[in-house]
């Protein structure tokens, strides 16, 4: 079944309205607050278009790709004011969490607004984040076991928060407890050290797997050859329990390594099938998206892109870095959708039978700049973050904003 592009409510009340879409280009704001939309009428959608430097691997069924409603959806605020936002995490009952990479803050939407989260870990974060470059606080994860406190209100029970973020030592995981009623973090808990760390290349994307065990997205921190390096944690994606442990069944005994060959990769997903896919940044001509195999080597830097050879993975779809520059990736029945932070766009990949089933088509072509992130949210909505003020882009008022795509 598609991914539905319909209103969200918090426990029954809707947060915000349609808003009018900014397109024109404008100069940064000098301060930014938080803020939650308020409603104005929808504009008129940008019409998505189709890039001729996209390919889908020789592996892909080369059949028609459905119907793409998406093309004109509407783009609806939910949050605009936002710096830097990196990651998001939707909790039990509804509410949102965003992460802000250079201000090393978390966010928490909840029904009666949006509050800067507080307490000894918000000040942890903010005391102990290294941020300059691409580091800073950027991944966010809830376990799917968390009970349902509800909506993040003043009624919601405490939960766990997992959060990947660079320090003066490199780039770790940690775990705390957020009170979603008071809008605190308790102190911080590392759960996974000595990931390496650079001004590129942090990789940093969280996720929880159906099988109930953390995903650490790393990039080879500007080191080529510790992506081959099976004792580096560099350009990798890993595989650990809730407490920061192998977990059971790794391809490499005693080892958090899930996959390796990796430069930079930014999004972590599953396919309904069961399919783990993610997204990966190449250097100078192909980015990636990859079925991520246990074991699997996709070849960087040795290889990028589609290279044939027996002991590399190749990708499922390659991108030329202008129109792609893939971060967070969104994985539904028909569809995987990729935001491009270069390509200023966000990508639909057709999926059937266990692979991609078309070529790509493109959404939203330069009308909300950068994107960092995409998700699936609760209510079957694809959200967005925005992500021109992360120093690339080009700001426009309003920005950073978190955004739901509404049908026409």
């Amino acid at each position: 079944m598609r991914t539905v592009l319909t209103g969200v409510r918090l426990r029954g009340a809707a947060v915000v309205g349609v808003v009018a879409l900014a397109v024109a280009a404008c100069s940064a704001e000098p301060e930014r607050t938080p803020t939650v939309a308020t409603p104005q009428a929808p504009s008129a959608p940008p019409s998505a278009t189709v890039a001729p430097e996209v390919t889908a691997a020789p592996s892909s069924v080369a059949v028609p790709g459905p119907a793409l409603p998406e093309a004109t959806a509407t783009p609806q605020d939910v949050l605009t004011g936002l710096t830097s936002p990196w990651g998001l995490a939707f909790l039990p009952g509804g509410a949102v969490l965003v992460t802000l990479r250079d201000p090393a803050q978390v966010l928490l939407l909840r029904d009666d607004g949006v509050v800067t989260l507080g307490g000894p870990g918000a000040e942890e974060l903010v005391a102990g984040t290294a941020t300059g470059g691409e580091g800073g606080l950027l991944g966010v994860a809830v376990p799917p076991e968390t009970p349902d406190g509800g909506a993040g209100s003043a009624t919601g029970a405490a939960l766990e928060v997992y959060l990947y973020r660079t320090t003066p030592g490199g780039n770790e995981v940690v775990r705390t407890t957020l009170d979603p009623a008071a809008g605190t973090l308790a102190p911080l808990e590392p759960v996974l050290t000595g990931i390496p760390a650079e001004g590129t290349h942090n990789g940093g994307r969280l996720a929880f797997g159906p099988d109930g065990n953390l995903y650490v997205a790393t990039g080879d921190a500007q080191a080529r050859g510790a992506s081959q390096d099976p004792a580096s944690l560099a350009g990798k994606i890993l595989r650990v329990t809730p407490d920061g442990e192998p977990a059971p069944g790794n391809p490499f005994p005693g080892s958090p390594v899930l996959s390796l060959g990796h430069r930079n990769v930014q999004g972590l997903a599953w396919h309904p099938d069961g399919t783990l896919v993610a997204s990966e940044f190449g250097q100078n001509s192909l980015d990636e998206l990859n079925a991520i195999r246990p074991g699997g080597n996709y070849g960087w830097p040795d290889v990028e892109g589609t290279g044939g050879a027996p002991d590399f993975v190749d990708p499922l779809v390659t991108w030329t870095t202008g129109v792609a520059s893939p971060s967070g990736i969104a994985a539904a029945q028909d569809a995987v959708y990729v935001a491009a932070l270069r390509g200023a766009r966000l990508w639909e990949v057709p999926w059937a039978d266990g692979g991609v089933a078309g070529e790509p088509v493109a959404h939203l072509v330069g009308a909300l700049g950068r994107l960092r992130h995409v998700a699936v949210g609760p209510d079957g909505a694809l959200w967005v973050l925005t992500n021109n003020t992360d120093g690339r882009g080009e700001p426009r008022p309003g920005d950073d904003r978190l955004v739901r795509l509404l049908p026409p």
